[in-house]
């Protein structure tokens, strides 16, 4: 009886080293990792041992036999990633198994143990955490800027996918192990500097990714009713810095620019029933705003064709099974063209689910999703605020005009500078040799500066990408530190939290998290719900000093002294 992998993959990988007979590809050393939509299961190699399913950290596998009928489609997506072999010929792609990357290994040297600071903590910056951390006596303190941690993945998941977001679990068990500091409510660059770290500390990493959108440089950005996709996601999946996001949602149309998984997100989320998504952790402003919503069609708009989509298979499976989808006869001719040429499998089994799609000239009964392709943005119209986009047929001189009342773009992310580090402001990346920060004026490494995550790579990849990026990062950090090239801290892990403590009284440690989080989670079983979020960090702070019993410093403190 085959497993399956579903929607739900994270790219973890965790799966790939569980795995006995290398089932699972591609693996991290195969050259499609870094861009694979998902991982996939050869059902013939297969043995049924459910190793892969006690290892995924987000529930995404399940035996074939216990596929949910919505996930049906994946049971042919898994098989279809892998060549016809002769009938009773189980063997996997490759002849090996997957090497296991080894952990980084750490030689004591020196008065203290490695001691890394890692700023941000999302996936990048908790996996780096949790390769560390595999080494005795090794001591990492995170500094994140909100008062809650793992960045994208309480932030960014759209609250529908409750199941990807079961990745905090891991992370919850890297963060309660010994050496490891939560430094939360302070941000590097106004509260503390790189040089303030490194002095205490042998190495900085930098995980802190990269939240700010590509933005579209056509007329009518800015107007009122204009935006972002990923201000809506942290709109709804209440990121304290757009709780107070104006969204207008009285009119019947949005556009989005852009179709890739973030766009079909936001889509999905502003047709969904709002009944269902009370069922999740979604901000309770957003569902305020979403009961009374006006919106029927929320239109994806591309500037190239069905062949050139940017949303992956197994979110546009995932959308066409929870939403009304559909094109207007013109894009389902679009389709049909590109079905007819497309040499590339994944490629060919988009445009056949794109193919099935209903005709947008049928009466609109109930919110919907209108993919659009081959438009490009000429300007937003609006005179007060926007009421319209124009676009050209990309490649002509044809004009084509769609109202909406609320115009998002969702064109990409680019990295944000990190104080005091250089940038790559083409790339949105910091210059970096496998992870070591170098200084592109002098081709020198920047002394104990390091990246993880999207910051060193780029925008791409998902969630469990990270993973195999942060150990290669870790490596080169521990190679460093065996070579003697790492700086010695001035002062020990009481230090840090004095040094925290002088800039930033407001810091919150590890209890003051987990206050936080049992008060959300008390919060959201009052409603059958996750969660209920803060969305405040006002609230949040109210809410660990009403819990605390000590000063946040001893607290700190006496964390310190039971590593």
């Amino acid at each position: 009886m085959p497993h399956v992998i579903t929607q739900a993959c994270c790219n973890d990988a965790s799966c790939v080293f569980a795995c006995p007979v290398n089932c699972i590809h591609p693996t991290p050393d195969e050259p499609d990792f870094a861009t694979s939509e998902m991982l996939y299961i050869d059902p013939d190699a297969c043995v049924d041992c459910g190793a892969c399913v006690r290892a995924c950290p987000v529930g995404a596998i399940v035996p074939h036999t216990k596929v949910a009928a919505e996930q049906l489609p994946f049971v042919e997506i898994n098989r279809s990633y892998y060549p016809e072999r002769p009938e009773g010929v189980k063997l996997p792609p490759t002849s090996k198994l997957a090497p296991v990357l080894p952990a980084a290994e750490v030689h004591k040297r020196g008065k203290h143990p490695l001691t890394v600071a890692i700023v941000g903590s999302g996936p990048a910056a908790m996996y780096a955490a949790d390769e560390l951390l595999t080494q005795p006596g090794v001591l990492v303190n995170m500094f994140e800027k909100l008062p809650t941690p793992y960045g994208l993945v309480r932030a960014g998941v759209a609250p529908d996918h409750q199941r990807t977001k079961l990745a905090t679990r891991l992370f919850d068990e890297v963060a309660a192990r010994r050496g490891f500091q939560f430094f939360l409510n302070v941000e590097v660059g106004k509260h503390l500097r790189h040089t303030d770290l490194l002095e205490l500390h042998h190495a900085v990493l930098y995980a802190s990714g990269a939240l700010h959108d590509r933005r579209l440089e056509i007329d009518g950005m800015g107007l009122p009713g204009t935006g972002t996709a990923t201000e809506i996601v942290g709109w709804y999946n209440g990121h304290p810095e757009f709780t107070d996001l104006p969204v207008d949602l009285s009119h019947e149309r949005v556009v989005i620019v852009g179709n890739g998984n973030v766009a079909l997100d936001v889509a999905r989320i502003l047709t969904s029933d709002p009944d269902k998504l009370a069922r999740t952790d979604i901000a309770d402003n957003a569902l305020a705003a979403l009961r009374d919503s006006a919106v029927q069609e929320v239109v994806i708009v591309a500037r190239r064709g069905p062949v050139a989509s940017a949303f992956t298979l197994p979110e546009l499976v995932g959308l066409t099974q929870t939403s009304e989808v559909v094109l207007d006869a013109e894009d389902h001719a679009r389709v049909r063209n590109d079905l007819a040429t497309a040499e590339d499998n994944l490629t060919r089994q988009k445009l056949e689910v794109l193919a099935k799609l209903g005709d947008a000239a049928a009466p609109i009964t109930r919110p919907r999703i209108r993919f659009a392709y081959e438009l490009t943005p000429v300007r937003v119209l609006g005179e007060k605020r926007a009421t319209a986009v124009e676009f050209s047929v990309t490649g002509t001189d044809q004009q084509r005009r769609i109202d909406a009342g609320l115009v998002l773009t969702s064109i990409g992310y680019h990295g944000t500078p990190v104080a005091d580090l250089p940038f790559d402001e083409a790339a949105g990346v910091v210059p970096n040799d496998e992870g070591r920060v170098i200084d592109p004026a002098t081709g020198q490494r920047v002394p104990g500066a390091y990246v993880s995550g999207w910051i060193k790579r780029g925008t791409n990849g998902f969630i469990g990408t990270n993973k195999s990026d942060s150990l290669k990062t870790i490596q080169t950090l521990a190679a460093d530190y065996n070579a003697g090239l790492l700086s010695e801290p001035v002062g020990g892990p009481r230090a840090v939290a004095r040094m925290v403590h002088a800039h930033q009284p407001d810091v919150i440690d590890a209890a003051g998290w987990k206050a936080i989080d049992k008060a959300e989670i008390a919060r959201g079983e009052a409603q059958d719900r996750p969660r209920v979020k803060f969305t405040r960090v006002a609230d949040m702070l109210d809410e660990v000093k009403d819990h605390s019993d000590v000063p946040l410093l001893q607290n700190l403190l006496s964390a310190l002294r039971g590593r």
